[in-house]
């Protein structure tokens, strides 16, 4: 494999210095690369629900109980690699590639780390989370056996994502791409014999949605440790300078893993919200997000991708590139917005009919899709700024953004909108935040970059001045 840049820090072939040519050329690239990554992977999860959903609403509702727990496991690990991808996006633009694999090395110890300690953790508190989070009687048997089996491969997945997550910060856009598609692929093809029972292979229900996806997993595991391991060598066998490593990750990792944890809490409090309105509503809440992320995991893509632009660009000390970057990013998060909601809004009802055809299902789930897509292009917005200030090795401002959304905002929205409209109040709370924190995160990430472009500006008139006199 080309690297980025050679040991002695010179630019190589490979393309992957994003500080020259075409911003736009180097988003599309990124980001499409990210597409098929989440496409694949969306898929894989509506193809899921659909076969859950073939299994009983009992099911489905119980697969919704899982998504804030999910998210909530897989941010803490993922909040070290945004951390750890900062930092070497950025070293990249300075040239040393030495110390990018030095990063890169103890990034995926800590994250495996990390997530077998909370894989563990959580096996013992299943039962109270989720009895916490509002499960039935009916629901919560289905809930613990479905998280019983999905935390055994919590820490092969979390190494995945994080490794693949350093992948696109030192500029492989294309094989983290290939890799989650794989790994779909192989979770749509494994899954339904274990969900129900073809050939030798034993009924398990929901579970068998959670076997399936350990057995996929793991199997990509093995092809990306071939990747990573010996095709780009980025691992070390030496943890010199670990402490050092640590504190350059963590001081943009612990605030990027508080942050990616507000997300999930806020949707939990949502989820035990919609299950004082009963099971059916809960489990269109599950489907219509699910519909909805595929509208969602092209902003996903375009803000992912602009981390590595941003980080080596800034690194390089290119900041009219970086303001280049957001503005592209913005307007296209925007149209899409715009787009997407009304696709939703024509062919909701028949996608959600696709995945159940529960009457009371259904209609939650449309009466979301009504509402809920109205934020799309305003949470791209957010996550455009969200993305450069962690590229930027600010890590606060995301920290300060995510606590303004769930407590000051959107908690007491979605309470008064609950208490007032029913469970369409929750909705509309929901993205009545979206749009204020979006204004905000756009206003501030603006600022910090005109503001380090105007010192920029005067150190060098300072320098000009010097030298004249």
């Amino acid at each position: 494999m080309s690297e980025v840049l050679s040991d002695e820090g010179e630019p190589g072939p490979s393309g992957r210095d994003l500080t020259t040519g075409s911003i736009s050329r180097h988003m599309v690239r990124l980001s499409g690369f990210l597409m098929l990554a989440m496409i694949s992977h969306n898929i894989a999860s509506l193809i899921e629900t659909f076969y859950i959903g073939m299994v009983g609403t009992n099911e489905l509702a119980a697969i919704s109980f899982t998504f804030p727990v999910v998210m909530t496991l897989q941010s803490m690990s993922m909040g070290l690699a945004v951390g750890a991808g900062s930092v070497a996006a950025r070293t990249v633009g300075g040239g040393d590639m030495q110390k990018v694999r030095r990063l890169i090395t103890h990034c995926v110890i800590m994250a495996t780390g990390l997530a077998v300690v909370i894989a563990v953790t959580a096996y013992f508190f299943l039962s109270p989370i989720f009895g916490l989070l509002g499960a039935s009687a009916e629901v919560l048997p289905l809930v613990i056996a479905y998280m019983s089996i999905w935390l055994i491969g919590m820490p092969v997945f979390a190494m995945e994502s994080v490794g693949m997550t350093l992948m696109r910060a030192y500029g492989d856009a294309v094989t983290p791409g290939y890799l989650s598609a794989a790994g779909a692929l192989l979770q749509i093809v494994i899954a339904p014999f274990f969900i129900f029972g073809i050939g030798f292979f034993p009924e398990l229900g929901l579970a068998g949605a959670a076997v399936g996806f350990v057995i996929a997993r793991s199997i990509t595991f093995l092809l990306f440790t071939y990747v990573f391991v010996f095709r780009d060598k980025m691992l070390l066998l030496d943890l010199a300078g670990f402490s050092q490593s640590v504190r350059e990750i963590l001081h943009v990792g612990l605030p990027a893993m508080a942050a990616n944890l507000i997300m999930p809490v806020s949707m939990g409090v949502t989820t035990r919200l919609l299950a004082g309105h009963g099971t059916a509503v809960v489990a269109g809440f599950g489907v219509a997000m699910r519909i909805e992320f595929m509208a969602i995991m092209m902003i996903f893509a375009v803000s992912m991708s602009i981390s590595p632009i941003v980080g080596q660009n800034w690194g390089a000390k290119l900041y009219d590139r970086v303001k280049t970057v957001m503005r592209s990013a913005d307007i296209f998060v925007m149209a899409w917005g715009v787009f997407s909601y009304l696709l939703l809004i024509v062919f909701g009802s028949f996608f959600v009919g696709l995945i159940n055809n529960d009457p009371h299902v259904v209609e939650a789930a449309y009466n979301y899709l009504l509402i809920g897509p109205l934020a799309v292009g305003a949470m791209g917005v957010t996550f455009n700024a969200t993305h450069c200030f962690n590229a930027l090795g600010k890590p606060m401002p995301p920290l300060i953004i995510s606590l303004l959304r769930m407590v000051v905002v959107n908690i007491p929205l979605i309470l008064l909108g609950n208490y007032l409209w029913g469970y369409m109040g929750i909705f509309a709370g929901t993205v009545v935040t979206t749009i204020v924190l979006a204004v905000v995160a756009r206003r501030w990430v603006n600022h910090t970059i005109d503001r380090r472009v105007d010192r920029t500006v005067s150190a060098g008139l300072g320098r000009a001045e010097a030298g004249v006199s």
